[in-house]
């Protein structure tokens, strides 16, 4: 279940009930992505700080045990790692909610079709805002160079 991380294809799974962590993590992979996965925010936050730079998307559950549910995990990810997508599920809470600001969700239970649709969307997105932000820089090398 878990790879070595080597491309924004890499999505971090986090789900406490383990048999819907596995199950959606082995669909994952036969979809084509790369998945780390973590039974909590903590694990999540461990598994980030060794390959954050990696991981192109969060796919988080929102109810969990340990110190942070996912809505919390989610803003810490925002704020140390801006470059990671975040797409986070629950069948407790709906999309309406103001904690899921600059997240994707999707209700459980959710279609394996419909998750890998928006994770390949999402990380569409953020190849475009890296190419854009390099696109940036070199124009502002250009600049300064005249």
């Amino acid at each position: 279940m878990q790879h070595s991380p080597s491309s924004k294809r890499l999505v971090l799974v986090v789900e406490d009930e383990t048999m819907l962590l596995t199950t959606t993590c082995d669909m994952l992979e036969d979809e084509g992505f790369e998945v780390l996965a973590a039974p909590d925010a903590d694990a999540a936050i461990n598994l980030l700080g060794s390959h954050g730079d990696e991981v192109g998307v969060l796919f988080t559950d929102v109810r969990m045990p340990g110190s942070m549910d996912g809505l919390e995990l989610s803003r810490v990810v925002r704020e140390r790692w801006p470059h990671i997508r975040i797409l986070v599920t629950s069948g407790h809470i709906r999309a309406g909610s103001s904690a899921l600001a600059g997240s994707r969700f999707v209700s459980k239970p959710y279609r394996l079709t419909q998750v890998s649709a928006l994770l390949r969307q999402a990380m569409s997105e953020a190849a475009g805002d890296a190419e854009g932000a390099a696109a940036a820089v070199l124009q502002r090398a250009v600049a300064s160079a005249r």
